[in-house]
Formats: C-alpha cells, sequence, structure tokens
C-alpha cells in the first residue's frame, strides 16, 4: 500500500510518511476540531433560535455513533494516511471506478475550506481587536451625536448609523479590489491580507511534518480547549444561564426573525438547515483516523484516537452551544455580528465576565482556537489529496512529500485553492455561508459512501481480522444514518443558499474530468499497485471478490432519490 518508513529506521528517507506518533499525536492534532462550533454557532442560531442547542446536540451524538464504522474501516488499511474517505474508497472500487475517487474528492473539497473560512473568522477578529467598529449604544456615538446630531436629518436609528459609519476605522471600509460572480462576492480587504498571514504561518508549521505538528498543536490545544471548557461551565455555575430561553422549542418563522414559527414545512426545512451546517463542525473529529500510516501501532491507535477525540468533541459541541444560548437569549443570538460571526468571540468572552482584560484575553485564545482548527484540516486534506494520488485517484505530483514526511505539494495545493476561497469568505457574511454549505454537500456525499462502504466491507472481507470490530447494529445504524444525512443535504442547503445543493454535486462532478486524466492520461488506464494492494486486504494474497451484487448500485439510486425527494418535499 502506501510507502512508510520507520522513523527509528532512518526517517530522512525523502518520499515516504513517517511513523513517529500514537494516538495520543493524532488526538492533539484532531482537537482543533471543537473549535469549528465557532465557524456556524451564530449562523445556526440566527437559523433555527430555541432549536440551536438541540441540533448541535443531537449533530453529534450522529458523529459519535458514526464514527465506530470509521474506526473499523480505518483498521483494515494500517499502511494509508488520508482518512476515512480512502478506506471507504477501496470498498466501491469493486463496483465503479468513479465512485471511488468520488469519496476522496468530495472529502477533501469539504475539509479544505476549514482554512479560508478559519482565516476569514480570525481576521475578523483580529480586526475588531485594533480596529473596532463602535457600537450603536456606545459612549464614542453618543459623544458624536451630541456635536454632529442636529446637522443630519431622519429617525434616530438614521443617526446612529450615521454616527457608526462616521466613527468606522478606514481600514475596515478598505479593499484593493471587489467584484460579484454569480451567487457570490469576493474581495481583496484588509481582513483577506491578515487571513493570508495567517494560512501562511499555518503552512510554515505543516512543513515540519506531522510529529512537528502534533507537538505544537499539543500546547495550542491546551490553550485553547481550556478557555472552551471555561466558557462551556463558568455561565452555569454563576448562574447567567437563563432556562426560559430554551423554549419554546419550536422553529423560527423565518430566519434571523424573532418570531417563534410551528413544526410546519417551512419549520422542519430552518431544522434540517440547522442539521446539514452542524454536521460540517460535529463529525469532523473522524479526521484523526488520518494519520493511520503514522501511527507507531496503528492496531491501537487508530480506534483510540478517533474514539478519545469523539469524547472530547461531545462534551464541548454539547457544553459551548448550550450556554451560549442560555445567556444570550434568542434576540442576542439574532445580532447580526452573531450571526455572521464576527462578535462570538466577543460574546463568550461576556458570557464568562471579568472586565476588558479577561475579554481580550479569551478573545485571543478564540483566535488560537482558529488557528488550531485551521492546522487540522491543513493536516487532514493534505494527507487526503496525497494517499488520493498514490492511490491513482488524483494527479501524481500531489505524491511527492519533504525530508520531514510532509505532503508538500498537496499542501501548496490547499493554501492556493484557499488564498482563492478566501477572498470570498472576506467579502460578506452570504458568500462565507455559500462556501460552507457547498462544501458541506461534498462532506455529506463522502459521509454517505463511507458509512455504507463499512457494511460493504463487511461482506466482501468480512473473513479479514479487524483490529477494531464495530458491533453489527452499528454498522446498520451507519447506513441509515447515510440516508439521514442525505435529507439533512437535501432539505437543508437551500436554507443558506438557493443554489447551494446544485453548485455543490456541480463541485463533486468534477472529479470526473481530474480522474480521467490522471487514470487514462497518466497511467494509461492501469491503477498503481496500491489499489490492487486495496482489493488483497487481510494476507496480502487473496483477491478480495464481489459478494454484495446489484446492493451497492441500489444504494447510490435510492441515496438519489431520498436527496431530489427531500429537495422537492421540504420548501422554505
Amino acid at each position: 500500500m502506501t510507502s512508510i518508513v520507520e522513523t527509528s529506521l532512518g526517517s530522512e528517507a525523502e518520499g515516504k510518511l513517517h511513523r513517529s506518533i500514537n494516538w495520543t499525536g493524532a488526538f492533539w492534532v484532531a482537537s482543533g476540531v471543537p473549535a469549528l462550533v465557532l465557524f456556524s454557532i451564530g449562523g445556526i442560531a440566527g437559523t433555527t433560535g430555541k432549536l440551536a442547542f438541540l441540533i448541535w446536540t443531537v449533530s453529534i451524538v450522529l458523529g459519535f455513533l458514526q464514527s465506530f464504522t470509521y474506526a473499523e474501516i480505518a483498521g483494515l488499511f494500517p499502511n494509508k494516511s488520508g482518512g476515512a474517505s480512502i478506506y471507504g474508497a477501496a470498498a466501491w472500487v469493486r463496483y465503479s471506478k468513479l465512485v471511488a475517487p468520488l469519496s476522496v474528492w468530495c472529502n477533501w473539497f469539504a475539509w479544505s475550506p476549514v482554512l479560508s473560512l478559519g482565516c476569514s473568522i480570525a481576521a475578523a477578529y483580529i480586526l475588531n481587536a485594533l480596529a473596532p467598529v463602535p457600537l450603536a449604544s456606545g459612549p464614542e456615538v453618543a459623544q458624536w451625536l451630541a456635536t454632529h446630531g442636529a446637522s443630519i436629518s431622519g429617525s434616530d436609528a438614521d443617526k446612529a448609523a450615521a454616527a457608526v459609519a462616521a466613527l468606522t476605522p478606514d481600514i475596515r471600509n478598505w479593499t484593493a479590489f471587489t467584484h460579484s460572480i454569480g451567487p457570490v462576492s469576493f474581495s481583496f480587504n484588509a481582513a483577506f491580507f491578515v487571513g493570508a498571514v495567517l494560512m501562511l504561518m499555518v503552512f510554515a508549521i505543516q512543513h515540519r511534518g506531522i510529529l512537528g505538528t502534533a507537538n505544537v498543536q499539543k500546547w495550542i490545544g491546551l490553550t485553547v480547549i481550556i478557555p472552551m471548557v471555561v466558557v462551556g461551565v463558568v455561565p452555569l455555575l454563576t448562574g447567567k444561564v437563563d432556562w426560559s430561553n430554551f423554549s419554546p422549542l419550536v422553529p423560527l418563522a423565518a430566519a434571523s426573525a424573532p418570531e417563534p414559527g410551528s413544526w410546519n414545512i417551512p419549520g422542519w426545512t430552518l431544522a434540517l438547515g440547522g442539521m446539514f451546517i452542524a454536521a460540517w463542525s460535529t463529525y469532523g473529529f473522524e479526521t484523526a483516523v488520518c494519520y493511520t500510516s503514522e501511527f507507531r501501532d496503528p492496531s491501537k491507535d487508530t480506534f483510540k484516537a478517533i474514539f478519545y477525540s469523539g469524547l472530547l468533541c461531545m462534551a464541548l459541541f454539547i457544553l459551548v452551544p448550550f450556554t451560549f444560548q442560555g445567556v444570550l437569549g434568542l434576540n442576542g443570538m439574532l445580532d447580526p455580528a452573531i450571526v455572521d460571526g464576527s462578535g462570538v468571540a466577543q460574546a463568550m468572552a461576556h458570557m464568562v465576565g471579568g472586565g476588558k482584560f479577561v475579554e481580550s484575553i479569551l478573545v485571543m485564545l478564540m483566535i488560537l482556537a482558529l488557528i488550531l482548527s485551521i492546522m487540522t484540516a491543513m493536516a487532514g486534506s493534505s494527507r487526503t489529496l496525497y494517499q488520493g494520488s498514490v492511490d491513482g485517484w488524483l494527479p501524481r505530483y500531489l505524491s511527492h512529500v519533504n525530508e520531514h514526511g510532509a505532503p508538500t505539494r498537496a499542501m501548496w495545493t490547499d493554501l492556493t485553492f484557499n488564498l482563492i476561497l478566501l477572498a470570498i469568505a472576506c467579502a460578506d457574511a452570504t458568500s462565507f455561508f455559500f462556501i460552507l454549505a457547498v462544501s458541506n454537500c461534498g462532506y455529506i456525499i463522502f459521509n454517505f459512501l463511507n458509512l455504507n462502504s463499512g457494511w460493504l466491507h463487511r461482506i466482501d472481507s468480512g473473513h479479514v481480522p479487524r483490529p477494531y470490530k464495530a458491533p453489527s447494529w452499528i454498522i446498520g445504524l451507519g447506513a441509515v444514518f447515510a440516508f439521514v444525512n442525505v435529507i439533512f443535504m437535501g432539505a437543508g442547503a437551500k436554507v443558506w443558499n438557493p443554489v447551494a445543493l446544485w453548485a455543490g454535486l456541480g463541485t463533486a462532478a468534477l472529479i470526473i474530468p481530474v480522474f480521467l486524466y490522471r487514470h487514462y492520461v497518466q497511467d494509461g488506464g492501469k491503477f498503481p499497485h496500491e489499489t490492487f494492494e486495496d482489493l488483497q486486504i487481510g494476507d496480502g494474497k487473496t483477491i478480495v471478490t464481489k459478494k454484495a451484487g446489484f446492493l451497492p448500485y441500489l444504494t447510490l439510486i435510492a441515496g438519489v432519490v431520498v436527496l431530489l425527494a427531500a429537495n422537492w418535499f421540504f420548501q422554505l
């Protein structure tokens, strides 16, 4: 399978991944996943209202149960990197050349935008700290109005808006160039350049290889996880949580409006939209199995990495949204700065209290949390590109790694792709959530294929010993959840942008020309030996034959039918 090398036998060998970490290393690399709550906690609150805490809770429970399937299939391939999509592709390649690379591709374009989205939020936090936009109710605005208000006509709200505009630092409105393309805009503004610097910093750390990355992330992770626990626990201890903020449990009548709705079709659509976008964050700890070929002992480390990462995420994805909603309440969660994400760090700091100094410290730690999630994403997505290239799904140039065992060409590809996305994400909230929704379409497709690969591997290679074997009912439940996730996508993608679903499906289809180029132009219609070894798991000699018959094709057809039916039935 993938070429690997024990560090004790010469880790300087170029072109090989190094077995240099145990499960705790992968745990720390995956510790950036809880920070993904910062990406969409505001958007989900603004879309689902008082259901928000329940959305997060249900979503992380689904993700935790699904992870047991991924832990099993990862154990079948101790010499592969790249994560669950790589292991799932090995099940589908026996039935379709095109479905297997679809899994890998969709996992990559789901994870990769974490870099651009995270950098755009972190840049907004930094700009808020260095050049804050004054609050309409702040003393600066009151003083400006006392001096200039008499010369301005209009309502009090108009005068306050004029004061805020006059007092806003010029850098917050500056842009070198801005334009619109279809449903999104892009802007080379101050946030873009700050975000680009952050992205390059992460690249420099990742260049040192997985062991160096894990060591750095351990300390950043400790620095970040502790304040997130503080944000989740302190409001409960200090009595700041208002229990009336959790009822009635009904959807909003419309997104970003405080009026309660009902459990009708539009209400269900908003709720499913929340489940759709939450999955992008809560399922993410499956990245802990991206590093199987870099574990010293894959048979033991693989399950421990994903299990303990899952427990950490269970705690924080339930606790933080719960206290966030309990303190802010519905009206607080619908504040535009919360919905677009730029004011989330400040709001969390206020939840804890302690004055301006404590608030500044917590905002800085939230920026570190975002950097941690960006590091997690680059580590995982670059290895997906690397392994996809080694296995014959993606162009050959991505197979290169440097002397530290870092897949640098894949990392450069990630970086270039995300600099483009960063310009879009920094333009406005609509463009930000468009990227998020499109990337999550890829993530749902990946999860659908990989949850079903669990039972495919059981049918075709059930005789192969597994370091960890999930209970059969978990494998079956995962197959059911695969279709539940498709409902989330079909019903919920339109909540974030009317064309998000179709843009996501179109992006997924881009793998067809990419794979055809690699397979027929670069490889002459033949798979590399690593892919043939996927069909020989176990003793390495016996070819695993197709035993599932028409079931895989029936599953794909059923998935498309469920997707289209959900999109047709659920409407805003």
